[in-house]
């Protein structure tokens, strides 16, 4: 038999036990409060969950990414998960997805325009985070100190200082935290990883991560538009920059904006180069030196994000992963003996006999989840850490956070991975932990 890697934060029975009594009191609790409407599941019929041991689930942001979310929440686990409440300054949001909870579940999910109303309910086991970047940590912190679990979209934050906060906040409560970077949740992206991980590859040259560019626009966007009556306009803003509302600013396209997001760049790299890391088994560290070269931004228009880059960040191993749109989409590992690449659908090495799925690749086996909500859910009852944790979440999208310090600096940066901070350049140092909050928001 093949050993196993061991997984951190894996509970004993006492514990499970103890969490399943507090998600039963908080059931039976509100009973008595309030009249509620029993499914089918009540009665005990065979493979069906009673609601005491459902995972009820509040989501902040009800957009795209959330929408899809409760689809695939309902796809995955429908019986053992029950989304109750949304959270979303657009009304219009909101309420869509009301309709889909009501069309799953049943009715009695509640919406709210502020995210902190939700995180202060006492019956809900976990919070689904699916908002704009921007809004990553505070609303990931809030229903962390509120005592949730939460599925948090990537990348884990907007800013590189709100990242340490939140991950070791979440080790701080014990709360379980997955990061949506889902890729690996996916068969082929783990099989690359155990290729390189159990050193078929010989020693690691050169990693390539393969990121989508950045959009423009024509829009200048400096005079407002009306902003419709079902948005709260200041609320969306909030701790980032209220720029002048145009339409192209917000939904699917905040990302383009730095107020919001962080391009293609930081939507992707927690994808990707999580997959890099995670070959490279270094999850819980870093690159040692890492240098912005070529990032072109837009010319005109009212987006800021870089349409090309490249970002070279070199490892204690003595290899170097360059994060760039150049390359396909996509972790290519090269080494002495040969490559593997994985992409969405897709894995391809020089030895075929590397990827097939019954091969024995060696001694490391990763962590094997077969679907990314099921494995949050999971460990929402059993107390199991989930396979893409807070921390993991963090250091993957770091590289992204340290190129555009350098970028801006126009120099490269030494970096010290074990206490997270630039080395000898205090200039860039004060830059990467800055947090410029509008006025009522801190972290």
């Amino acid at each position: 038999m093949r050993d196993s890697v061991k997984i951190p934060g894996e509970p004993s029975k006492a514990v499970i036990h103890c969490v399943m009594q507090r998600r039963s009191f908080f059931k039976s609790a509100g009973a008595f409060a309030s009249p509620i409407i029993l499914p089918a599941s009540v009665l005990g019929r065979r493979g069906q969950t009673v609601p005491s041991e459902r995972v009820t689930i509040g989501l902040i942001g009800a957009g795209g990414k959330g929408y899809d979310l409760m689809r695939d929440f309902y796809s995955q686990c429908r019986e053992e998960v029950r989304f109750v409440a949304i959270a979303d300054p657009d009304a219009r949001h909101a309420e869509r997805g009301k309709r889909l909870a009501e069309k799953n579940w049943g009715e009695g999910c509640k919406t709210y325009r502020d995210f902190r109303e939700l995180c202060a309910r006492d019956d809900l086991d976990a919070v689904v985070v699916a908002t704009p970047d921007h809004w990553h940590a505070l609303a990931a912190l809030e229903a962390v100190r509120q005592g949730k679990d939460v599925y948090g979209e990537k990348p884990l934050t907007h800013l590189f200082r709100e990242g340490q906060v939140l991950y070791r906040e979440v080790r701080k409560s014990n709360r379980i935290y997955q990061v949506g970077s889902e890729q690996r949740s996916a068969a082929n992206f783990r099989i690359g990883s155990e290729v390189v991980l159990n050193g078929l590859l010989g020693k690691i040259e050169e990693v390539q991560v393969g990121l989508p560019g950045g959009e423009t626009t024509e829009e200048e966007g400096k005079v407002a538009q009306p902003v419709p009556d079902h948005l709260d306009y200041d609320l969306w803003c909030g701790p980032s920059a209220k720029l002048p509302y145009h339409e192209k600013r917000l939904h699917h396209h905040w990302r383009w904006s730095m107020s919001y997001g962080g391009g293609s760049l930081m939507d992707w790299i927690g994808h990707n180069n999580d997959i890099a890391h995670w070959g490279l088994g270094v999850e819980h560290s870093g690159p040692v030196r890492v240098e912005a070269k070529n990032f072109r931004y837009p010319e005109k228009g009212m987006y800021d994000n870089p349409v090309d880059y490249e970002i070279h960040s070199e490892y204690e191993g003595g290899y170097t992963v360059v994060v760039s749109n150049k390359y396909p989409n996509g972790v290519r590992w090269i080494g002495e003996n040969g490559w593997v690449r994985v992409s969405r659908g897709q894995i391809d090495a020089s030895n075929k006999e590397w990827i097939k799925s019954e091969t024995d690749r060696g001694r490391v086996r990763a962590y094997n989840s077969p679907d990314h909500r099921k494995n949050f859910v999971e460990g929402v009852k059993t107390r199991k850490q989930c396979i893409c944790p807070a921390e993991v979440g963090h250091r993957s999208v770091t590289p992204g956070h340290l190129s555009f310090i350098s970028d801006a600096l126009k120099r490269p940066l030494k970096w010290d991975p074990l206490n997270e901070k630039i080395l000898g350049d205090r200039e860039a140092d004060k830059l990467l932990n800055a947090l410029e909050y509008r006025r009522g928001w801190s972290l």
